[in-house]
């Protein structure tokens, strides 16, 4: 049985859809009630966009509401693990967001927690049960779009141990590692730098996980075309765009993501690729 509680977000299709009302009582409360009858030896996969605390108290109340039918089984598939980004202690006073999110949901003591391409390590060592997918199928989906003659770009050293994974799996694809400077007091990027002197024309494509402002990316992209890069593309698994499109258009042919974080309607210059594509 399959609970998605986000209605427009079904990476499992709909079938054996559990039937539910939910809505924010006037104090703020998410509330939830559940249809369908179920049969309480029958594992329940909860599916969710976590994109606000309301987010994640509406997924509690409805792993409440099926302890509270006889459930016993409860899996949890989350794509995007909200704090991730949050996973080290850099400025004092500041929390370790990713480990408040990861105890709550461990709390609910599911059977498995599935994530979709985390941000670093730290996210699935800290869930219990925890799953991670990889962006293999996603990237792999991209590259089957584009020209064989095309260059894998790191953007920074977080981003280096995964895309030399996905290199690999690929096998076809050369990486070229780049770099930058963040202020950590002030978040204010500077410093890019590509780690080649020629890329003769080639057409590159960014891989990382997230998408926020898009300020690494732009930076990155400024450098590229410095050091001659042909056509240049984007691909985050988890495309927050809190600025919009706009900017990053005009330095991308194409920007790729996923629908972990939100449905995008259709643009030009901006492809999303379902889940539940990845998924098959």
């Amino acid at each position: 049985m399959i609970l998605n509680l986000d209605t427009n977000f079904r990476p499992f299709g709909n079938q054996n859809e559990i039937s539910f009302k939910a809505f924010t009582f006037y104090g703020g409360e998410p509330h939830i009630k559940i249809e369908s009858a179920l049969d309480p030896k029958k594992e329940v996969t909860i599916t969710h966009r976590i994109t606000s605390f309301n987010d994640l108290g509406l997924l509690m109340v409805a792993v409440n509401a099926l302890r509270n039918m006889g459930v016993k089984s409860i899996r949890a598939f989350l794509p995007y693990f909200p704090g991730a980004r949050q996973d080290r202690l850099m400025v004092t006073g500041e929390p370790l967001t990713v480990k408040v999110y990861a105890d709550v949901i461990n709390n609910l003591k599911l059977e498995k927690v599935t994530i979709l391409d985390p941000h670093s390590e730290v996210t699935p060592a800290l869930i219990d049960n925890c799953e991670a997918l990889d962006n293999f199928s996603f990237i792999k989906h991209i590259t089957n779009s584009l020209s064989g003659d095309l260059l894998l770009i790191s953007p920074d050293g977080g981003a280096l141990k995964k895309i030399y994974k996905v290199a690999a799996y690929l096998k076809d694809y050369p990486v070229v590692e780049c770099s930058k400077t963040r202020d950590v007091k002030t978040g204010t990027l500077s410093g890019f730098k590509v780690y080649a002197e020629d890329l003769k024309k080639q057409n590159c494509l960014i891989v990382d996980d997230i998408c926020d402002g898009g300020g690494t990316f732009i930076g990155l992209a400024q450098e590229l075309k410095k050091k001659n890069a042909g056509n240049i593309y984007l691909a985050v698994t988890h495309g927050i765009f809190s600025k919009g499109f706009d900017e990053l258009s005009a330095h991308f042919e194409e920007i790729y993501t996923t629908d972990s974080f939100k449905s995008l309607s259709e643009m030009k210059g901006v492809t999303q690729i379902k889940i539940n594509q990845l998924l098959k």
